[in-house]
């Protein structure tokens, strides 16, 4: 079919956040795209085959309903070499029953009589059938165009926008809802429903101890119906959307289980999305410890989420109440380095000097200089240096100069982004 295909050609296949499921026949793909300028999340599903009895594919049917019901907008693949299956059939039923937009994709098609062959997706219902070639990319371009159309505006409701907010995300059983309430604590009146919100995710007004902001919680996933065999999948969805509207995600680890394969997933998205990162490693308490058992429990966080290592951790037992109010201070700092912004004359004054005695490395025998540099304007810091040859800079000096501006500016817990352009 080439789902995957186009899924590689959209997020890039080696940025793709693969979550390899044990008893499951094939990967789940998240991913970040970004088309004229606006990034989304793309997440490959595998192939619905209706009432079968085959277990592996009952499980995959499960998780394409989820999917469908968490996504914002549907992208149904289909095969022009094979034309229209029993499967598309059965699949387009399903897919007409859902409120959400469809946009019919019809791949493989490299050439005029292929296209022309298309045409005949159109008795499956949908209006729109785009013509893409996934190996080539042909016709990409116009249903991108599409997509941005149809996604939700990213505009936020005013009362919400003045406030931090911060996701609360992890695994099932984790103690994310353990977290929360210790927050929110037994004083209700500190809880107010803020108007507008999605049925997707709970917010909770925090205005306590002098500190104010909105907690995303994404707890209580188990309620949901039809869920509990794919309940890892579902907390990934719900993770998602939550992240989208969060500014600082907090990720809530088991200190028993240590950072698993979908705990990594969420801080890769999150890092993708320029969020700020906050990792708690809960139940800390339960753990039997010696001198050295937090630096090896560090030094293993460090070396799944490298190379971006710049985030703090720490260590709370929400049940027995312990460093959770320090949490929140840590992520309200983390906020507040987002959107932190350096003045040009001190930035150049701290760079260029280090750049000066530790200049980039001679390309093909050209002689690379750096010469000013500047945050540029955004949502979330970036960064751009001006120099003479800037696509000859390496991959290992980029590194270096992020390190650099974190030594010296403190952005912890925040994605930078660097760019090199021509002075």
């Amino acid at each position: 079919m080439g789902k995957s295909t186009f899924f590689n050609r959209l997020v890039g296949e080696r940025r793709a956040i693969v979550d390899d499921v044990s008893g499951v026949t094939r990967d789940r793909h998240y991913g970040v795209s970004e088309w004229i300028g606006k990034e989304f999340v793309v997440v490959d599903t595998g192939g619905y085959v209706a009432n079968s009895s085959d277990y592996f594919e009952t499980e995959i049917r499960k998780q394409v309903e989820i999917a469908i019901a968490e996504a914002d907008l549907l992208l149904f693949m289909v095969d022009v070499t094979v034309g229209v299956t029993d499967e598309d059939e059965s699949f387009a039923r399903v897919l007409r029953k859902s409120s959400k937009p469809v946009l019919m994709v019809a791949n493989k098609v490299d050439n005029f009589d292929r296209a022309v062959d298309a045409a005949v997706f159109y008795k499956l219902g949908f209006k729109e059938l785009f013509t893409v070639s996934s190996m080539s990319g042909s016709g990409t371009g116009e249903l991108l165009d599409r997509v941005m159309e149809l996604l939700p505006s990213e505009e936020e409701t005013p009362e919400a926008e003045e406030l931090p907010k911060f996701a609360i995300l992890g695994r099932p059983n984790v103690g994310k809802s353990t977290l929360l309430n210790v927050l929110i604590g037994e004083e209700r009146n500190i809880v107010s429903p803020i108007p507008g919100t999605t049925r997707d995710t709970i917010h909770t007004h925090y205005n306590k101890f002098g500190k104010e902001f909105l907690l995303i919680d994404t707890a209580g996933l188990r309620k949901k119906g039809k869920v509990t065999d794919n309940i890892e999948f579902y907390s990934v969805m719900r993770a998602i959307k939550a992240m989208e509207e969060a500014d600082v995600t907090i990720l809530v680890i088991d200190a028993k289980d240590g950072m698993e394969s979908q705990d990594t997933n969420i801080f890769a998205l999150a890092e993708k999305r320029h969020k700020g990162i906050v990792i708690l490693v809960n139940k800390w308490d339960l753990i039997e410890k010696d001198g050295k058992t937090m630096e090896a429990f560090q030094k293993v966080i460090d070396e799944k989420i490298a190379p971006f290592t710049d985030v703090p951790v720490l260590y709370v037992s929400a049940l027995e109440k312990t460093r959770i109010f320090k949490a929140v201070e840590i992520a309200l700092e983390v906020y507040e380095n987002r959107k932190k912004r350096i003045p040009t004359h001190e930035l150049n004054e701290t760079m260029l000097k280090i750049i000066e005695g530790y200049p980039p490395p001679s390309v093909k025998g050209k002689f690379l200089k750096i010469k000013y540099v500047t945050q540029v304007q955004s949502k979330t810091p970036g960064f751009a240096f001006f120099c003479n040859h800037p696509q000859y800079i390496r991959e290992s000096y980029k590194r270096f100069l992020e390190n650099k501006l974190r030594e010296n500016f403190d952005f912890k817990g925040v994605p930078l982004s660097l760019f090199f352009r021509k002075k």
